[in-house]
Order: C-alpha cells, then structure tokens, then sequence
C-alpha cells in the first residue's frame, strides 16, 4: 500500500524573491545569467485583466536551471525594446514552457518573444486525461507542493508592486521545469507524447485571429433582447464604451458592465432618473454615473435611427444554427450529430481524454451539417478531407476519421443529453 503524500505550502523561492528589473543593466544581468544556464526555459506573464482594457504584460517571470529566476517588468522598456530581441534569441535556443500558452503568447509577443519550441503544461494535462490541470492542482498532485492563488485577479499594471505579488509571481515559475518534466513523463508513458508535441506546434503555427464582426453582439445577457432598436441601444452603448475604456487603457466592464447594457437597451431611458431606475435592480454604481451624458447620448442616437438602420436581430456570419434546433427543424443532420458525439465520448473515455481536446466539437458539428456524398464508401475520405481544411491535427484525424464516417448514414437520432449552450459569451475586456 503507497503512502499518501501530504503537499505541503510553496512560500518561497528556493533562492528567495529577486529584485525587478527594470533597468537596462539589469536587465543584461538577467540575459547573461540566463545564456549561463541549461535547458528549457519556466516563462509566465502577469496582465491586468479586468483593470485594463489592453491585455499588455506587466510582469515576465523567467527561470532556468543554473539561470536563475528573474522578474522583468516590462513598461520600463515597452515593445521590441533591443534588449527583448535579445531575450528572443535566447529563448529560442531552447524550449520555452508556459502554463496554458494562449493566454500568455499574445502578451509576449507584443514584446517581441516568439518562442519556436514549446511545451504547454496545461494542455499536456489535458491531454494526459488529469481530472484537474491548473498549476496549483497540478503541482499539488504531482510535486507535493500547494500554492496560494490569492494575487491572481490582482491589478498588476500597479507599481511598485507589493513583495507578497512578486513572490506569488515567482513561484509560478519555481516549479515549472520539474513540472514539463513530469508531464512529459506521463505523456511518454501513455503514448499520447506525439499527440501533444502536434498540438504545441499548431499553438505556435497559429494565425492571430482575425478581428471580429460586430463585436458588440457578445455582449453577455443577449438573449434577453428581442426587438431590433434595443439591438441598436446594445450597439450605441458598446461603441461609445468601448471608445472611452480604450483611451483611458481601462477594462470596459469598469465603466459599465454587460448587464447594465442590456438593461438600458431594453428600458431606453431618456433623463438621469430614468437612467438610474432602469439600472436600480443591478444597483447603481459610481463608476457608471461618471459618463452618464455619454450613455444618454448613445442612447438617444440610437432611439433617432430609422428602422431600415438598426441592426438584424440575426448576420449572415458563418455561424451554425443552436443545436436545440437541430432535433426538430433538421432532423436530417441531428441525427449524425448525435451518434457521432455519442461514439466520440466512448473514444475519449477509452483514451482518457476530454472529447473537445479529440476533437473540437464544432469541427463535428460542421462535418455533421454538411451534405455528405452519395456514397457510404466515400465517407472517411469526405471526413478527413474536411477535418484537415479546418485544421484538425494529424493525430486527431486518424483517431477520429473512422468513428464519425459511419455515422454520417444514421438517419434516426440516439438519446443522449443535450449539452447546454451559451448563447453570449461576456466580452472580454481588451480589443
């Protein structure tokens, strides 16, 4: 019987908490220290989500074996600064390890870091099939060590910022080599090693997103609009939001948040009493009062459109109607979806690993919806064809192409619980 291991609290460093850079000098420090060392490289970012409208790096954290840990802020020397061209090259001497990189990469980036060899330790969680992949969970499951998260919703566009923060951001790093080198253990061992090297390289490969359609309409709590002008007041609303948060470098649900939107949209007021009761049940906060001329302002242009200028209630983006739909309006195509999602969870299960990391669950919806051929036996070529154009990876095809194939032949559905969707995701608060 193996004993159990009680994780015990990370407060410190091993080599304590090092002073921030922010400094030239000691900046070339960090870099000469760092060339010295050996092996992959621990990297994290801190941003100010929720504080600021932009999603800019405030802090980088850095460790490497015999390198040192090292706290770089970046304002001090703003993007593609000589010496953030210099760490680039640096790091990509070596592996670079993030904890889930799509959150970190674009921040780098906007420094000048563009690491070419990656090793996500989220993700590899994920695709080990670990029933809870953030650092704290993993590292108290595989290293024994717990870590306070109580700085992670911190502002950290702040300065000076506090030591408690520096350490909680240094500690983020600590572990992190001894981390990759665990996961990739179980990875090997598991045999899911190519799967996960495929998906650090397709992070890496990525294109920026392109910029989005009309952003307003994720605006959180959409689905409780259902007249075009308040459609109009949603969109007035966003826009002049937007316009203020992104000058003053503030996150836009500071000024006024989503709900207050939508309830404005709906009530249309016209005077500040109006203003203030339409948003009575949220209760009235401070913060939105400050620009109260701007949103009456925004809300009276929008009342003054002509009809033929509001917004439709629905695009014409390549989107796919709700699957609560399907069973009724179209039948024809809930059907394979169904089976498809249905033998996808057995294969996920078998290889324990969560089904949208298989395969993205879209990517079956849009396979599912399609006319397929007119032969059964041009199946698997139809679907792998249309996994590789919308950019599922190697290994995912080949274990997927053969499950869904069939199932494109069903023509009566199979039970199963229907996922719940969103129909609005909150909008983040950057561009």
């Amino acid at each position: 019987m193996t004993e159990e291991i009680t994780a015990v609290p990370l407060l410190q460093p091993a080599n304590g908490t090092p002073p921030v850079i922010d400094t030239e000098s000691a900046f070339e420090s960090a870099l000469k220290e760092l060339a010295a060392g050996h092996g992959p490289f621990a990297v994290d970012a801190e941003r100010a989500s929720g504080f600021r409208y932009s999603a800019r790096a405030y802090l980088i954290q850095i460790k490497r074996n015999d390198g040192g840990l090292h706290l770089i802020d970046p304002i001090p020397f703003g993007p593609g600064h000589q010496l953030f061209i210099q760490l680039n090259e640096l790091l990509n001497t070596d592996e670079v390890i993030l904890h889930a990189s799509t959150q970190d990469l674009p921040c780098l980036r906007e420094l000048g870091i563009n690491p070419e060899l990656l090793f996500d330790t989220e993700l590899a969680g994920r695709i080990a099939g670990l029933p809870r992949v953030g650092l704290g969970p993993l590292l108290e499951a595989l290293m024994g060590v717990t870590l306070a998260k109580e700085h992670s919703a911190a502002d950290w566009s702040a300065r000076p910022l506090p030591q408690d923060w520096l350490t909680y951001a240094a500690l983020d790093v600590e572990l992190l080599v001894e981390l990759r080198d665990r996961m990739y253990e179980i990875l090997k061992d598991s045999k899911k090693l190519n799967w996960a090297v495929e998906e650090f390289a397709s992070i890496l490969k990525a294109p920026p997103a392109p910029p989005r359609v009309d952003p307003w309409r994720r605006t959180s709590g959409m689905h409780k609009i259902k007249k075009r002008d308040q459609l109009a007041i949603i969109r007035s609303l966003w826009i002049a939001r937007d316009a203020i948060a992104s000058a003053q470098d503030i996150a836009a649900g500071k000024l006024l948040n989503d709900s207050a939107i939508v309830e404005l949209a709906i009530a249309a007021p016209v005077t500040k009493k109006d203003f203030e009761k339409a948003l009575r049940p949220l209760g009235v906060r401070a913060r939105w009062m400050e620009n109260l001329k701007v949103w009456l302002d925004s809300i009276a242009t929008a009342v003054a459109l002509p009809e033929d200028q509001w917004p439709q209630m629905r695009t014409n983006a390549d989107t796919l109607p709700p699957i609560k739909l399907w069973r009724d309006k179209f039948p024809e195509k809930y059907a394979p979806l169904s089976h498809a999602r249905a033998a996808l969870e057995l294969i996920s299960i078998e290889n324990n690993i969560p089904v949208e990391n298989l395969i993205t669950p879209e990517l079956v919806k849009r396979i599912c919806w399609q006319n397929p051929p007119s032969e059964s036996s041009e199946y698997e070529g139809f679907v792998k064809d249309e996994l590789e154009k919308m950019g599922a990876r190697h290994w995912q095809i080949e274990q997927v192409t053969s499950i869904i194939a069939p199932c494109l032949s069903e023509i009566e559905p199979v039970l199963i619980p229907e996922p719940v969707e969103v129909e609005s995701e909150p909008e983040v608060a950057g561009p």
